[in-house]
């Protein structure tokens, strides 16, 4: 079955993506710890269970988990059920430990491919939105429509940026705080919501002789994010290692309790993105530092603006206020769209491609776009749902097309692991983060 009337990748591109080697560094302070957990869990997997098959069933409790909490607050003001919420932190729970073990089951049973590193960063890259709008109705935080805003999209912005250092060095490096306790940062946010329920966020800490809490961690972000920031710039401008300095592809008061975690995420953001623009400032593997195709370091920013700047015009221009009365299905739809050109960087990184500036998932914002701007009858809330179901069915298309035809160009399965095939050599790698190279 095929969904586009041209394939899309061409056969060089197959071909690289064949010989792509997985390359991933990490220094998190939790993998360590989750090690053993995670060793233990993957032993009690069967050697016939797929490592991609462990990969979604992590995604669709994540997705699920997370929906029911949308269900019951879709303005992100309604205060949600406190069984909601611990359900939301049990399902993100799982989904972190599967996606931690599926790598571990590929190399168990002998069977990894660059397909499942695809596939694990095209399920992650989905799960972002979910897991920062979660994390956004959890603390009630429709009430401040600008900040969730900037919440939600900085998590889809550092995910981009962690897959644009790979473009660029040709490895996924991973920080002391990184994605691992991002998630149980949101996690533990869950567990109070469920526990004290959500107005704990809505108490108020008194001040200190006229200084607040907010104050203080304010000053100590704003510091690390400039440090953090000139690290991050000071490694891209240095140059790619593609040919001169290119990338790795081919030439072509009153504060209240609320404040905390936001703030607290904030600073996992800045930790997050320091080591990403570190990488990419510092220069590509290409030649004379240009990325692993062979292209600009810079040139991911503009498919990536292209989805961020138009979801802040209309956010701003919306005359029926769609983003403040409807913030979850627009940061849905706004997210899969980020996740499709976070796919598309993947793709172009393993198949050391250059990546085309415009995507048809970019159809959904301009439907808001046109008519906000010929203020037609149609309400936007409408439009607003017909743009999610679009970019949604087209990340699915798009996704789905590319596994078949790399399934098809190495003659495997994505869900099945073909008999003979088990090896029972497990591995446990401190360096090892999670990453699937199964399929």
């Amino acid at each position: 079955m095929q969904f586009y009337k041209e394939k899309l990748l061409s056969p060089g591109q197959l071909k690289r993506l064949s010989e792509h080697k997985y390359s991933c560094t990490t220094n998190s302070l939790l993998d360590g710890f989750l090690q053993p957990w995670w060793d233990w869990l993957v032993s009690k997997v069967p050697l016939w269970l797929a490592p991609n098959l462990i990969t979604i069933v992590g995604l669709i409790v994540n997705i699920a988990t997370t929906l029911i909490l949308v269900y019951y607050s879709p303005d992100a003001k309604t205060e949600a059920p406190r069984w909601a919420c611990f359900l939301c932190a049990l399902g993100l729970f799982i989904y972190q430990s599967l996606d931690a073990i599926d790598g571990k089951q590929a190399r168990r049973t002998g069977t990894s491919t660059p397909l499942g590193e695809l596939f694990d960063h095209g399920c992650d890259s989905i799960s972002t939105v979910f897991i920062a709008l979660s994390a956004c109705i959890a603390v009630q935080l429709g009430y401040y429509p600008t900040w969730m805003f900037f919440q939600c999209f900085c998590a889809m912005t550092l995910f981009y940026c962690a897959h644009w250092q790979t473009y660029v060095s040709g490895s996924l490096r991973f920080g002391k705080v990184d994605v691992t306790e991002a998630q149980f940062t949101i996690i533990m946010i869950h567990l109070i919501s469920a526990i004290f329920g959500p107005q704990i966020w809505m108490i108020e800490i008194p001040y200190i002789d006229g200084f607040m809490f907010k104050y203080l961690i304010g000053v100590m972000t704003v510091i690390c994010a400039m440090a953090n920031l000139y690290f991050i710039f000071s490694v891209i401008f240095t140059g790619g290692v593609g040919k001169n300095g290119s990338t790795v592809a081919l030439p072509y008061t009153g504060t209240e309790v609320k404040v905390f975690p936001l703030w607290a995420a904030v600073g996992i953001a800045i930790l997050l993105a320091q080591s990403s623009i570190s990488v990419i400032l510092a220069g590509g593997v290409g030649k004379n530092g240009s990325t692993v195709a062979g292209t600009s370091v810079l040139s991911p920013i503009i498919p990536f603006s292209f989805v961020v700047v138009p979801a802040f015009i209309i956010y701003r221009k919306s005359a029926e206020h769609v983003y403040e009365n409807h913030p979850a299905l627009y940061i849905l739809a706004f997210g899969m769209v980020a996740a499709k050109v976070t796919n598309r960087l993947v793709v172009a990184h393993m198949t050391k491609n250059e990546m085309e500036y415009l995507d048809s998932s970019l159809i959904g914002p301009a439907m808001l776009f046109l008519n906000q701007y010929f203020n037609f009858f149609i309400k936007e809330y409408y439009v607003l749902w017909l743009c999610f179901i679009w970019v949604t069915l087209d990340l699915l298309r798009y996704n789905t097309q590319i596994c078949l035809e790399i399934c098809d160009y190495m003659k495997i399965k994505l869900f099945r692991i073909p008999l003979g095939d088990h090896r029972t050599s497990l591995v446990s790698n401190t360096a090892e983060k999670n990453v699937n190279i199964g399929f």
